[in-house]
């Protein structure tokens, strides 16, 4: 298949155009409702045992605010070898212009999901499959914020490690994409989900939503030396997610309804913020609304 009838159906190298395509993996594909799925819940990090009906409902709230935005959504095909981690689809697999990179992520019980992923979106979406992050290498597509389209910021965490890094720095030059990297903290430690997207999320191409007190000096400088307004979150809000809020494109965000005090902030700068409840499928698991989500094509 030529490159230009491929890319109609794909790209990745922005973050913040308009939400066109999406897939998601609900909890019901990812085993929510399976007892044995659910008998470790406290190895994967939850808080709690899932509450499956209540997860599934707030997973349908998510989907219909994208539906309403005009984005197709796509649901992921189940697999044996899911955890409940998978679902927050974002982490697996990274999207580019050229094809798809599978993920190895640092957390063991999501290797097999990149691979998964990779396999579906090739045989339903004709998406090609770039590369792939392969061992001593660990990476996590949380811990990448593409900050324009020539410019990669991969934060070094628990789960991406700088074998990942550099081997996605391999992949990319040859593609012409400049691939930083900055440090994150150890926040409560390698059992918890603390990816660069839990203290940045990019609103529009100037505006960044941050938790600034975590933030490594390094990397608010750099956004300041691009130019990027950094809108603060509500730092009572921080442990059910706040930072984790995704952008749709046009001034529209999508975020966890339960942090009002951040998304009126984010009402004040300008922005049209549509909401979801996700006490349980966000806050118990440690991932918010870009993390559900695996962004496929943006105009």
């Amino acid at each position: 298949m030529s490159e230009a009838i491929t890319q109609t159906c794909f790209n990745g190298h922005s973050m913040v155009g308009a939400l066109q395509r999406v897939a998601v993996c609900s909890p019901r594909i990812a085993g929510w409702n399976e007892p044995e799925c659910t008998v470790h819940w406290r190895d994967f990090g939850f808080h709690h045992a899932p509450d499956f009906a209540r997860a599934q409902a707030q997973h349908d709230a998510l989907c219909g605010e994208l539906v309403r935005t005009g984005a197709e959504v796509i649901e992921l095909a189940s697999a044996p070898d899911f955890s409940l981690d998978a679902v927050y689809a974002h982490d697996a697999s990274f999207t580019t212009d050229f094809g798809l990179i599978i993920m190895r992520p640092g957390k063991a019980n999501r290797v097999a999901e990149g691979r998964r992923q990779a396999s579906f979106f090739t045989s339903s979406l004709a998406i090609p499959t770039l590369g792939e992050i392969v061992s001593p290498g660990t990476a996590e597509a949380g811990d990448i914020v593409w900050l324009d389209r020539k410019t990669l910021l991969i934060g070094r965490s628990y789960r991406t490690n700088a074998a990942g890094i550099l081997q996605m720095r391999e992949l990319l030059k040859p593609k012409g994409a400049d691939v930083l990297s900055v440090s994150l903290p150890h926040g409560l430690g390698p059992c918890t989900c603390l990816h660069l997207m839990s203290l940045m999320s990019l609103l529009d191409e100037r505006t960044a939503l941050v938790d600034l007190a975590w933030l490594a000096v390094e990397t608010v400088e750099l956004l300041h030396s691009r130019g990027f307004n950094l809108i603060e979150i509500d730092v009572s809000e921080r442990d059910t997610l706040a930072c984790n809020v995704l952008a749709l494109g046009e001034k529209r965000l999508l975020a966890i309804e339960e942090n009002g005090r951040t998304n009126e902030r984010l009402c004040r700068a300008g922005f049209d913020v549509r909401t979801f409840p996700g006490v349980e499928l966000c806050v118990n698991g440690g991932g918010g609304p870009t993390c559900l989500t695996r962004p496929l094509l943006r105009s």
